[in-house]
């Protein structure tokens, strides 16, 4: 396999790495929810920005052991439905040390499905409980490819254990991508506030 070189050959001298995104992220909107039954971010999606990342920062439930989710839309979110095919594992451990494990569950994934996808799940209400972590949405305006995500979230789970999600998949469209909608599996965004930024 021949060596790949970058610039003047040097590791230590590299100031890009080609096709690899390298500008800071860029805030391009806040949204804080507050007994909001979805957050929907439909504008601010376009051409601009390669990557789309999206933070979550103590979504709290108004029904235990809920579960945060979220759909993507190629209409500027007038429906919130596109085919998507996922994957999911997460590891947890309780408070009293007991059950840690790593854990995959086939219901957690979609195949070919136009369903509500979780992220943060079985998110307890007690006050000091809520969910965290990040998402990316890779080049959503492509009207070539699949729009491929992947996220990284943490919780308090209602049955008092703290779990860590893995999640990735792909929007199985090539139409463009230009709004998302995160809501909870069951009733509403009690608290918390997710933050989307652009990354060229």
């Amino acid at each position: 396999m021949p060596l790949l070189y970058h610039n003047n050959n040097s590791i230590s001298n590299v100031t890009s790495f080609p096709l690899v995104p390298s500008g800071s992220p860029v805030l391009l909107s806040t949204a804080t929810a507050s007994g909001s039954s979805s957050i929907s971010f439909t504008s601010g999606i376009d051409s601009t920005y390669d990557v789309y990342y999206f933070e979550f920062i103590n979504i709290h439930p108004s029904v235990d052991c809920a579960s945060l989710n979220f759909n993507l839309s190629t209409d500027s979110g007038s429906n919130y439905n596109v085919t998507k095919t996922t994957t999911l594992f997460y590891a947890f451990h309780r408070e009293d040390g007991t059950n840690g494990t790593l854990s995959y569950i086939s219901a957690d994934d979609q195949a070919q499905s136009t369903g509500f996808q979780q992220i943060i799940r079985q998110i307890g209400t007690d006050n000091d409980q809520s969910g965290s972590g990040y998402m990316h949405l890779f080049n959503p305006s492509s009207t070539t490819f699949v729009k491929h995500f992947m996220s990284n979230t943490n919780l308090t789970q209602c049955d008092e254990y703290q779990e860590q999600i893995f999640c990735a998949g792909y929007g199985n469209t090539t139409s463009a991508i230009n709004a998302i909608r995160f809501q909870m599996s069951s009733g509403n965004i009690d608290a918390g506030t997710i933050k989307m930024y652009g990354i060229k």
